[in-house]
Protein backbone atom coordinates (compact mmCIF):
# COMPACT_ATOMS: atom_id res chain seq x y z
CA UNK A 1 0.00 0.00 0.00
CA UNK A 2 1.16 3.49 -0.87
CA UNK A 3 1.53 5.85 1.90
CA UNK A 4 -0.58 9.09 1.18
CA UNK A 5 1.20 11.51 2.52
CA UNK A 6 -1.21 14.48 1.72
CA UNK A 7 -3.91 12.57 3.11
CA UNK A 8 -1.98 11.98 6.76
CA UNK A 9 -0.91 15.80 6.61
CA UNK A 10 -4.38 17.04 6.07
CA UNK A 11 -5.33 15.26 9.40
CA UNK A 12 -2.46 16.52 11.02
CA UNK A 13 -3.24 19.91 9.60
CA UNK A 14 -6.35 19.62 10.76
CA UNK A 15 -6.08 18.32 14.44
CA UNK A 16 -3.66 20.90 15.05
CA UNK A 17 -6.07 23.78 14.28
CA UNK A 18 -8.45 22.20 16.40
CA UNK A 19 -6.27 21.65 19.10
CA UNK A 20 -5.03 25.16 19.14
CA UNK A 21 -8.22 26.67 18.63
CA UNK A 22 -9.86 25.08 22.25
CA UNK A 23 -8.87 27.78 24.74
CA UNK A 24 -10.78 30.45 22.27
CA UNK A 25 -13.70 28.74 20.50
CA UNK A 26 -17.13 28.52 21.74
CA UNK A 27 -17.71 25.14 24.09
CA UNK A 28 -20.72 24.18 22.03
CA UNK A 29 -21.33 24.36 18.18
CA UNK A 30 -24.06 27.83 17.57
CA UNK A 31 -27.28 26.83 15.45
CA UNK A 32 -25.68 27.46 12.17
CA UNK A 33 -23.10 25.29 12.58
CA UNK A 34 -25.86 22.55 13.81
CA UNK A 35 -27.39 23.65 10.22
CA UNK A 36 -24.71 23.03 8.06
CA UNK A 37 -24.12 19.19 9.59
CA UNK A 38 -27.55 19.40 6.95
CA UNK A 39 -24.55 18.94 4.12
CA UNK A 40 -23.47 15.02 4.95
CA UNK A 41 -27.76 14.27 3.94
CA UNK A 42 -26.63 13.73 0.57
CA UNK A 43 -27.39 10.49 -1.44
CA UNK A 44 -23.96 8.07 -1.29
CA UNK A 45 -22.59 8.64 -4.94
CA UNK A 46 -22.40 5.45 -7.45
CA UNK A 47 -18.34 6.35 -7.64
CA UNK A 48 -16.33 7.08 -4.44
CA UNK A 49 -14.78 9.69 -3.24
CA UNK A 50 -10.89 11.02 -3.40
CA UNK A 51 -9.79 10.32 0.28
CA UNK A 52 -8.03 13.83 0.62
CA UNK A 53 -11.22 15.48 -0.25
CA UNK A 54 -13.13 12.92 1.88
CA UNK A 55 -11.42 13.97 5.05
CA UNK A 56 -11.16 17.87 4.11
CA UNK A 57 -15.12 17.71 3.90
CA UNK A 58 -15.67 15.82 6.90
CA UNK A 59 -13.40 18.70 9.00
CA UNK A 60 -14.47 21.79 6.62
CA UNK A 61 -18.31 21.08 7.57
CA UNK A 62 -18.06 18.19 10.49
CA UNK A 63 -15.37 20.33 12.59
CA UNK A 64 -17.50 23.41 13.47
CA UNK A 65 -20.43 21.09 15.00
CA UNK A 66 -18.35 19.86 17.47
CA UNK A 67 -17.98 20.26 21.24
CA UNK A 68 -15.18 20.98 22.89
CA UNK A 69 -15.39 18.54 25.85
CA UNK A 70 -11.44 18.38 25.13
CA UNK A 71 -11.52 21.74 26.31
CA UNK A 72 -10.79 23.10 29.94
CA UNK A 73 -14.06 24.77 30.41
CA UNK A 74 -16.78 21.88 29.45
CA UNK A 75 -18.46 21.05 32.94
CA UNK A 76 -21.45 18.92 31.90
CA UNK A 77 -20.84 15.34 32.03
CA UNK A 78 -17.74 13.97 33.87
CA UNK A 79 -15.94 13.91 30.71
CA UNK A 80 -11.91 14.00 30.68
CA UNK A 81 -10.20 16.36 27.98
CA UNK A 82 -8.14 13.64 26.37
CA UNK A 83 -4.91 13.74 27.02
CA UNK A 84 -2.63 14.44 23.97
CA UNK A 85 -0.29 11.62 24.53
CA UNK A 86 -3.55 9.23 24.60
CA UNK A 87 -4.74 10.75 21.50
CA UNK A 88 -1.33 9.86 19.59
CA UNK A 89 -1.65 6.31 20.95
CA UNK A 90 -5.15 5.96 19.69
CA UNK A 91 -3.84 7.17 16.41
CA UNK A 92 -1.42 5.16 16.40
CA UNK A 93 -3.02 2.23 17.77
CA UNK A 94 -5.63 3.30 14.53
CA UNK A 95 -2.63 2.96 11.91
CA UNK A 96 -1.72 -0.58 13.70
CA UNK A 97 -5.81 -2.00 12.96
CA UNK A 98 -4.87 -3.89 15.80
CA UNK A 99 -8.02 -6.49 17.37
CA UNK A 100 -8.29 -6.18 21.14
CA UNK A 101 -9.09 -9.48 21.37
CA UNK A 102 -7.07 -12.71 20.14
CA UNK A 103 -3.70 -12.44 21.26
CA UNK A 104 -2.04 -13.94 18.32
CA UNK A 105 -4.01 -10.99 16.62
CA UNK A 106 -1.88 -8.28 18.51
CA UNK A 107 0.75 -9.58 20.49
CA UNK A 108 1.94 -5.81 21.11
CA UNK A 109 -1.99 -4.99 22.26
CA UNK A 110 -2.00 -7.79 24.94
CA UNK A 111 0.92 -7.38 25.98
CA UNK A 112 0.19 -3.70 27.05
CA UNK A 113 -3.11 -4.54 28.01
CA UNK A 114 -1.79 -7.01 30.93
CA UNK A 115 0.41 -4.15 32.15
CA UNK A 116 -1.68 -1.69 32.42
CA UNK A 117 -4.22 -3.51 34.02
CA UNK A 118 -1.75 -4.53 36.75
CA UNK A 119 -0.35 -0.81 37.22
CA UNK A 120 -4.16 -0.03 37.62
CA UNK A 121 -4.96 -2.92 40.26
CA UNK A 122 -1.51 -1.87 41.50
CA UNK A 123 -2.89 2.26 41.88
CA UNK A 124 -5.91 1.17 43.67
CA UNK A 125 -4.55 -1.29 46.47
CA UNK A 126 -6.08 -3.99 44.56
CA UNK A 127 -4.94 -7.79 44.56
CA UNK A 128 -2.60 -8.26 42.04
CA UNK A 129 -4.34 -11.67 40.91
CA UNK A 130 -8.15 -9.76 40.22
CA UNK A 131 -9.43 -10.45 36.53
CA UNK A 132 -10.23 -7.16 34.09
CA UNK A 133 -11.46 -7.17 31.38
CA UNK A 134 -11.32 -3.59 29.13
CA UNK A 135 -14.62 -2.56 27.11
CA UNK A 136 -16.43 0.61 26.01
CA UNK A 137 -17.88 2.86 28.87
CA UNK A 138 -19.38 2.29 32.76
CA UNK A 139 -22.40 0.62 31.51
CA UNK A 140 -20.93 -2.34 29.74
CA UNK A 141 -18.17 -2.44 32.59
CA UNK A 142 -20.76 -2.79 35.12
CA UNK A 143 -22.58 -5.88 33.06
CA UNK A 144 -19.39 -7.25 32.79
CA UNK A 145 -18.44 -7.51 36.80
CA UNK A 146 -22.39 -8.54 37.26
CA UNK A 147 -22.36 -11.21 34.84
CA UNK A 148 -19.33 -12.75 36.60
CA UNK A 149 -21.00 -12.25 39.84
CA UNK A 150 -24.18 -13.96 39.03
CA UNK A 151 -21.86 -16.84 37.67
CA UNK A 152 -20.00 -17.01 40.75
CA UNK A 153 -23.27 -16.99 43.22
CA UNK A 154 -24.68 -19.64 40.91
CA UNK A 155 -21.78 -22.05 41.01
CA UNK A 156 -21.69 -21.41 44.91
CA UNK A 157 -25.53 -23.05 44.57
CA UNK A 158 -24.34 -25.42 42.93
CA UNK A 159 -26.46 -24.44 39.65
CA UNK A 160 -24.92 -24.80 36.50
CA UNK A 161 -26.12 -21.07 34.95
CA UNK A 162 -24.34 -21.65 30.90
CA UNK A 163 -26.32 -25.22 31.21
CA UNK A 164 -29.45 -24.53 32.20
CA UNK A 165 -29.86 -20.93 31.50
CA UNK A 166 -31.48 -18.37 33.93
CA UNK A 167 -35.60 -19.48 33.67
CA UNK A 168 -35.29 -21.91 35.78
CA UNK A 169 -32.35 -20.47 38.27
CA UNK A 170 -32.59 -19.74 41.71
CA UNK A 171 -33.89 -16.25 41.96
CA UNK A 172 -31.22 -13.61 43.33
CA UNK A 173 -31.55 -10.71 44.71
CA UNK A 174 -30.31 -6.86 43.85
CA UNK A 175 -29.71 -4.73 46.58
CA UNK A 176 -28.58 -1.13 45.76
CA UNK A 177 -28.54 2.64 46.87
CA UNK A 178 -31.68 4.43 45.80
CA UNK A 179 -29.09 7.14 44.11
CA UNK A 180 -27.68 4.60 42.05
CA UNK A 181 -26.55 5.14 38.28
CA UNK A 182 -28.69 4.27 35.67
CA UNK A 183 -26.52 2.41 33.81
CA UNK A 184 -26.24 -0.08 36.48
CA UNK A 185 -29.97 -0.40 36.03
CA UNK A 186 -29.46 -0.94 32.49
CA UNK A 187 -26.77 -3.28 33.06
CA UNK A 188 -28.80 -5.77 34.89
CA UNK A 189 -32.13 -5.13 32.47
CA UNK A 190 -29.34 -6.49 29.78
CA UNK A 191 -29.16 -9.35 31.81
CA UNK A 192 -32.86 -9.78 32.19
CA UNK A 193 -34.31 -8.78 35.31
CA UNK A 194 -36.48 -6.36 36.06
CA UNK A 195 -36.67 -2.54 38.49
CA UNK A 196 -39.31 -4.02 40.45
CA UNK A 197 -37.28 -6.91 41.27
CA UNK A 198 -34.32 -4.50 43.25
CA UNK A 199 -33.86 -3.51 46.58
CA UNK A 200 -33.86 -0.09 47.00
CA UNK A 201 -32.13 1.55 50.33
CA UNK A 202 -32.25 4.81 51.89
CA UNK A 203 -29.31 7.58 51.16
CA UNK A 204 -28.57 10.16 53.56
CA UNK A 205 -28.39 14.01 52.35
CA UNK A 206 -25.67 13.48 50.44
CA UNK A 207 -26.86 10.62 48.54
CA UNK A 208 -24.89 7.83 50.26
CA UNK A 209 -26.27 4.39 50.85
CA UNK A 210 -27.20 4.35 54.67
CA UNK A 211 -25.84 0.45 55.28
CA UNK A 212 -28.58 0.66 58.56
CA UNK A 213 -31.08 0.86 56.21
CA UNK A 214 -30.23 -2.35 54.28
CA UNK A 215 -32.24 -5.68 54.03
CA UNK A 216 -30.97 -9.05 55.77
CA UNK A 217 -28.74 -10.32 53.14
CA UNK A 218 -27.78 -13.68 52.01
CA UNK A 219 -26.00 -15.93 49.67
CA UNK A 220 -28.25 -14.94 46.84
CA UNK A 221 -27.58 -11.30 47.02
CA UNK A 222 -25.81 -9.17 45.05
CA UNK A 223 -24.94 -5.75 46.77
CA UNK A 224 -24.55 -2.39 44.02
CA UNK A 225 -22.53 0.33 45.35
CA UNK A 226 -20.88 3.39 44.25
CA UNK A 227 -17.87 5.64 44.25
CA UNK A 228 -18.98 9.16 43.42
CA UNK A 229 -22.75 9.60 43.69
CA UNK A 230 -23.27 11.21 39.77
CA UNK A 231 -24.51 14.49 41.31
CA UNK A 232 -22.95 14.93 44.78
CA UNK A 233 -20.20 12.89 44.07
CA UNK A 234 -20.21 11.28 47.68
CA UNK A 235 -19.01 7.50 48.86
CA UNK A 236 -20.91 4.59 50.02
CA UNK A 237 -19.97 3.68 53.64
CA UNK A 238 -17.81 0.18 51.93
CA UNK A 239 -16.57 -0.75 55.46
CA UNK A 240 -19.97 -1.25 56.57
CA UNK A 241 -21.51 -2.95 53.54
CA UNK A 242 -18.52 -5.24 52.92
CA UNK A 243 -18.55 -6.45 56.40
CA UNK A 244 -22.39 -6.93 56.12
CA UNK A 245 -21.64 -8.44 52.77
CA UNK A 246 -19.19 -10.93 53.95
CA UNK A 247 -21.12 -12.45 57.19
CA UNK A 248 -23.87 -13.53 54.77
CA UNK A 249 -22.20 -14.38 51.58
CA UNK A 250 -23.20 -11.53 49.46
CA UNK A 251 -21.04 -10.35 46.37
CA UNK A 252 -20.39 -6.68 46.55
CA UNK A 253 -19.81 -4.64 43.23
CA UNK A 254 -18.71 -0.71 43.45
CA UNK A 255 -19.41 1.50 40.18
CA UNK A 256 -16.62 3.70 40.23
CA UNK A 257 -17.03 5.01 37.34
CA UNK A 258 -15.62 8.38 37.89
CA UNK A 259 -14.85 8.57 41.67
CA UNK A 260 -13.11 5.56 42.14
CA UNK A 261 -10.44 6.95 40.82
CA UNK A 262 -9.52 8.77 44.07
CA UNK A 263 -7.69 5.69 44.90
CA UNK A 264 -4.55 7.54 42.99
CA UNK A 265 -4.55 10.42 45.82
CA UNK A 266 -3.23 9.91 48.78
CA UNK A 267 -4.89 13.04 49.65
CA UNK A 268 -8.65 11.92 49.01
CA UNK A 269 -7.72 7.98 48.72
CA UNK A 270 -9.77 8.17 52.32
CA UNK A 271 -13.10 8.80 50.37
CA UNK A 272 -13.21 5.24 49.46
CA UNK A 273 -11.96 3.87 52.45
CA UNK A 274 -12.89 -0.02 52.67
CA UNK A 275 -13.66 -0.06 48.54
CA UNK A 276 -10.89 -2.62 48.03
CA UNK A 277 -12.56 -4.94 50.49
CA UNK A 278 -15.50 -5.38 47.50
CA UNK A 279 -15.39 -8.91 45.19
CA UNK A 280 -16.11 -6.30 41.42
CA UNK A 281 -15.46 -2.94 40.59
CA UNK A 282 -16.35 -0.66 37.16
CA UNK A 283 -14.09 2.22 35.96
CA UNK A 284 -13.93 4.57 33.41
CA UNK A 285 -11.13 5.65 31.67
CA UNK A 286 -12.59 8.46 29.45
CA UNK A 287 -13.81 10.11 32.92
CA UNK A 288 -10.78 11.01 35.08
CA UNK A 289 -7.59 9.07 33.80
CA UNK A 290 -8.34 11.55 30.43
CA UNK A 291 -7.88 9.01 27.10
CA UNK A 292 -10.48 9.55 24.61
CA UNK A 293 -13.98 7.50 24.03
CA UNK A 294 -14.67 4.65 24.24
CA UNK A 295 -12.78 3.32 27.18
CA UNK A 296 -13.51 1.64 30.41
CA UNK A 297 -12.44 -1.31 32.73
CA UNK A 298 -14.01 -3.79 34.83
CA UNK A 299 -12.56 -5.54 37.41
CA UNK A 300 -12.97 -9.03 39.60
CA UNK A 301 -11.04 -10.30 42.44
CA UNK A 302 -12.02 -13.91 41.04
CA UNK A 303 -10.20 -14.09 38.07
CA UNK A 304 -11.67 -17.66 36.85
CA UNK A 305 -14.86 -16.71 37.39
CA UNK A 306 -14.44 -14.15 34.72
CA UNK A 307 -13.23 -16.53 32.52
CA UNK A 308 -15.59 -19.07 32.87
CA UNK A 309 -18.33 -16.09 32.13
CA UNK A 310 -16.91 -15.18 28.85
CA UNK A 311 -14.66 -17.51 27.61
CA UNK A 312 -14.62 -18.36 24.37
CA UNK A 313 -13.65 -21.86 22.37
CA UNK A 314 -13.48 -22.55 18.81
CA UNK A 315 -11.16 -24.27 16.74
CA UNK A 316 -9.74 -21.22 14.92
CA UNK A 317 -9.24 -19.91 18.42
CA UNK A 318 -5.40 -20.67 19.97
CA UNK A 319 -4.70 -19.74 23.05
CA UNK A 320 -1.07 -18.35 23.14
CA UNK A 321 1.09 -18.10 26.08
CA UNK A 322 0.13 -14.44 26.22
CA UNK A 323 -3.24 -13.38 28.10
CA UNK A 324 -6.40 -13.34 26.10
CA UNK A 325 -8.28 -10.54 26.54
CA UNK A 326 -10.82 -11.95 25.38
CA UNK A 327 -11.67 -14.05 28.07
CA UNK A 328 -12.91 -11.48 30.41
CA UNK A 329 -15.21 -9.48 28.52
CA UNK A 330 -18.56 -9.74 26.30
CA UNK A 331 -16.41 -9.01 22.58
CA UNK A 332 -14.26 -11.30 21.03
CA UNK A 333 -13.23 -8.55 18.70
CA UNK A 334 -12.30 -5.29 20.01
CA UNK A 335 -10.64 -2.33 19.77
CA UNK A 336 -7.27 -1.98 21.47
CA UNK A 337 -7.92 0.44 24.36
CA UNK A 338 -5.59 -0.72 26.35
CA UNK A 339 -2.86 0.84 24.09
CA UNK A 340 -3.67 4.41 25.33
CA UNK A 341 -4.67 3.31 28.68
CA UNK A 342 -0.97 2.23 28.86
CA UNK A 343 0.18 5.11 27.13
CA UNK A 344 -1.83 7.70 29.49
CA UNK A 345 -0.41 6.00 33.13
CA UNK A 346 2.96 6.05 31.65
CA UNK A 347 2.92 9.78 31.08
CA UNK A 348 1.37 10.79 33.90
CA UNK A 349 2.86 8.30 36.63
CA UNK A 350 0.99 8.24 39.89
CA UNK A 351 2.14 11.67 41.12
CA UNK A 352 0.89 12.79 37.49
CA UNK A 353 -2.31 10.99 38.04
CA UNK A 354 -2.96 12.26 41.71
CA UNK A 355 -2.47 15.44 40.42
CA UNK A 356 -5.01 15.57 37.96
CA UNK A 357 -7.25 14.27 40.56
CA UNK A 358 -6.92 16.53 43.32
CA UNK A 359 -5.80 19.48 40.82
CA UNK A 360 -9.40 19.50 39.75
CA UNK A 361 -11.30 18.15 42.59
CA UNK A 362 -9.58 21.72 44.35
CA UNK A 363 -10.70 23.58 41.12
CA UNK A 364 -14.44 22.55 42.02
CA UNK A 365 -13.99 23.60 45.77
CA UNK A 366 -12.87 27.04 44.62
CA UNK A 367 -15.92 27.26 41.81
CA UNK A 368 -18.49 26.31 44.65
CA UNK A 369 -16.59 28.81 46.81
CA UNK A 370 -16.88 31.62 43.67
CA UNK A 371 -20.85 30.69 43.54
CA UNK A 372 -21.68 30.83 47.12
CA UNK A 373 -20.41 34.65 46.77
CA UNK A 374 -22.52 34.99 44.34
CA UNK A 375 -25.52 33.64 46.06
CA UNK A 376 -25.92 30.95 44.94
CA UNK A 377 -26.65 27.89 47.45
CA UNK A 378 -24.22 24.42 47.16
CA UNK A 379 -26.37 21.68 47.47
CA UNK A 380 -22.98 18.69 47.98
CA UNK A 381 -20.34 18.54 50.39
CA UNK A 382 -17.91 19.48 47.39
CA UNK A 383 -15.12 16.41 48.46
CA UNK A 384 -14.04 15.75 44.76
CA UNK A 385 -15.01 17.06 41.29
CA UNK A 386 -18.41 17.76 41.75
CA UNK A 387 -20.74 20.94 42.45
CA UNK A 388 -24.57 20.71 42.69
CA UNK A 389 -25.75 24.30 42.69
CA UNK A 390 -29.26 25.87 42.63
CA UNK A 391 -31.16 28.97 43.66
CA UNK A 392 -33.88 30.31 46.71
CA UNK A 393 -35.32 31.42 42.87
CA UNK A 394 -35.94 27.85 41.48
CA UNK A 395 -37.55 29.82 38.41
CA UNK A 396 -34.14 31.32 37.43
CA UNK A 397 -32.38 28.31 37.14
CA UNK A 398 -33.12 27.38 33.63
CA UNK A 399 -32.93 30.66 32.22
CA UNK A 400 -29.10 30.70 33.59
CA UNK A 401 -28.44 27.68 32.15
CA UNK A 402 -29.88 28.20 28.74
CA UNK A 403 -27.85 31.80 28.81
CA UNK A 404 -24.53 30.37 29.41
CA UNK A 405 -25.17 27.60 27.25
CA UNK A 406 -26.04 30.13 24.32
CA UNK A 407 -22.46 32.26 25.24
CA UNK A 408 -20.53 29.33 24.37
CA UNK A 409 -18.06 30.31 27.46
CA UNK A 410 -19.01 27.37 28.98
CA UNK A 411 -21.38 24.19 29.24
CA UNK A 412 -22.99 22.09 32.02
CA UNK A 413 -26.48 20.57 32.55
CA UNK A 414 -29.46 20.86 34.55
CA UNK A 415 -30.39 18.09 37.77
CA UNK A 416 -32.13 17.28 39.66
CA UNK A 417 -31.39 16.94 43.59
CA UNK A 418 -33.42 15.98 46.55
CA UNK A 419 -36.36 17.52 44.89
CA UNK A 420 -34.62 20.83 43.92
CA UNK A 421 -33.99 21.77 40.46
CA UNK A 422 -30.49 23.08 39.61
CA UNK A 423 -27.26 22.11 37.80
CA UNK A 424 -24.44 20.26 37.87
CA UNK A 425 -20.63 21.17 37.46
CA UNK A 426 -17.88 18.59 36.81
CA UNK A 427 -13.96 19.27 36.49
CA UNK A 428 -12.70 16.32 35.37
CA UNK A 429 -9.99 17.87 32.22
CA UNK A 430 -6.36 17.97 32.82
CA UNK A 431 -6.38 21.39 30.74
CA UNK A 432 -8.60 23.57 33.36
CA UNK A 433 -6.57 26.19 34.44
CA UNK A 434 -7.35 29.21 36.96
CA UNK A 435 -8.14 31.41 33.77
CA UNK A 436 -11.16 28.45 32.50
CA UNK A 437 -12.58 29.25 36.25
CA UNK A 438 -12.41 32.74 36.10
CA UNK A 439 -14.54 32.66 32.50
CA UNK A 440 -17.25 30.11 33.65
CA UNK A 441 -17.55 32.05 37.10
CA UNK A 442 -18.06 35.52 35.07
CA UNK A 443 -20.04 33.89 32.36
CA UNK A 444 -22.91 32.59 35.50
CA UNK A 445 -22.48 35.87 36.75
CA UNK A 446 -23.46 37.57 33.98
CA UNK A 447 -26.42 35.10 33.18
CA UNK A 448 -27.65 35.51 36.70
CA UNK A 449 -27.56 39.72 36.32
CA UNK A 450 -29.47 39.21 32.99
CA UNK A 451 -32.44 38.09 34.64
Amino acid sequence: MKFNQELYDTVLKAAKSFEESLDSRPVTPNQSAINALEYFDQPLSDDGTDATSVIKMLNDVGEPGVVSSRGGRYYGFVTGGALPVAVAANWTAAVWDQNGGPSVMSPTAAKLEMVSGKWLLDLFGFDQNCGFGFVTGATMAGFTALSSARLKIYQNLNYDLKADGIINAPKLRFVMSEEIHPTNIIALQYMGYGKNEFEFVKCDDQGRMIASEMPALDDHTIVLAQAGNVNSGSFDPFDEICTLAQTSGAWVHVDAAFGGWVLASKKRRHLAKGMERADSWSFDCHKWLNVPHDSAVAFCRDQKVMQDCFGVSAAYLVQGEMREGYNFTPELSRRARGIEIWAALKFLGKEGLADLIDRTSDYAQGFANELKAMGFEILNDVVINQIVVTLKEQEKIKPIIEHVQKSGKTWFGPTLWKGREGFRISISSHVTSDKDIEIAVKAIKEAKDAL
